[in-house]
Formats: structure tokens, sequence, C-alpha cells
């Protein structure tokens, strides 16, 4: 029987000491996402980590400062690392890896909760993809969040 998975992204706020995942990242974002990823009852939940790749909502991780995501030069963060066009690739290998161990990548459905960055380096080797929030914009997808 097919499984359901929920994956979401990290997000750059996050508390200042060691939590589990699902309490470290404060933003928005990331709350609506894990609020709709409950309300839909899942076989799993992960969290895209753009240091950790695949991270459990339990696993004990520490705050970090690292992104796939493409930030604008005005929005610019200082101390941010920005992975590159090839560690995304290694990002993605990674991902797939860790998310075969857990789940069966042909058969059951993912449902990514995150940005284009996040999703292209794994897109390819997942056969049941489904992107709920493609083509909204930040205000947008928290909105749809909240309402789905």
């Amino acid at each position: 029987m097919p499984k359901k998975i929920i994956l979401i992204s990290c997000s750059s706020k996050k508390g200042d000491k060691s939590a589990k995942a699902k309490e470290l990242y404060k933003s928005q974002m990331f709350k609506s996402s894990l609020a709709y990823a409950y309300r839909h009852n899942p076989d799993k939940i992960f969290i895209l980590s753009a240091l950790h790749c695949l991270v459990e909502l339990e696993e004990v991780i520490s705050p970090y400062d690292v992104t796939l995501s493409i930030i604008p030069k005005p929005k610019r963060y200082d101390g941010l690392t920005i992975l590159t066009q090839s560690e995304k690739t290694v990002w993605g290998v990674k991902v797939i890896e860790q998310l075969s161990k857990q789940a069966d990548i042909t058969t059951d459905t993912f449902i990514v909760l995150a940005g284009i960055e996040y999703i292209k380096p794994i897109k390819e080797n997942i056969i049941n993809l489904i992107t709920p929030l493609k083509g909204k914009r930040q205000g947008e997808r928290v909105k749809f969040l909240n309402e789905n």
C-alpha cells in the first residue's frame, strides 16, 4: 500500500539553541506547513534541511545558516551560506538516498511544501510528486496552507 509522505522545507528563521527540528524552525511559513502536514494525516513528515538533508521532526539539531534558496541582493543575510549548483545536486542525491531508506520513491506519494530550489534537486527521482505551492508567492503560500 503506497504511503503519503510530506516534505517541508527548513527556514532561515530559527531558534538560538539546539532543539527538536519541529521546534527549531520559527518562520510562519514553516509553522503553517507543519500544521498543513498534520491536518493531512500523512504516513510520515520530514523536513528538507539545507544542511542536514532529510530530518525527522523529533531529531534534535542545532541552528545553522545554510540555504538552497536564491536570496536577492537587497535581502542578503550576513553569514548565510547559499549552496552552489553542484552542492545542490549533491544535496539532492543525499536526500533521495535518505528517503529511499524511509519510503518507496517509485510508489509512495510525496507532497512537497517547499520552494523550487528545494524541489529541483529531487524531482527527477520521485515518481509521484505533488507541489501544491508551485507558482504561489510567499504570502499566497501561507494563506493556501492555512486555508487547506
